[in-house]
């Protein structure tokens, strides 16, 4: 299935481990070299409607992804190694 990313930023992303909706994919990280995918991006969630900053991006390898589906993209991974980024 060929996907292109305004088509990947509409699906939700649910960990099918504990079935937590983390969001929607918002970048995408490749490598130069070989031009593939390394990771998604979810951008953090605002805390107070961005006065207060916003919470740490998570990062979602190819690895942990189970399913691209039609809406939602299925990955498992445990929330402790969910990798988070933070911007400052």
């Amino acid at each position: 299935m060929k996907c292109t990313l305004s088509e990947m930023r509409n699906k939700e992303i649910i960990n099918i481990k504990n079935g937590a909706r983390l969001g929607y994919v918002d970048d995408v990280e490749f490598e130069t070299e070989t031009a593939s995918i390394k990771s998604f991006i979810v951008y953090g969630r605002t805390r107070f409607f961005g006065f207060l900053g916003r919470e740490d991006d998570l990062i979602i390898t190819c690895d942990e992804i189970e399913v691209v589906g039609v809406d939602t993209i299925l990955i498992s991974a445990d929330d402790t190694k969910l990798t988070k980024r933070n911007l400052d």
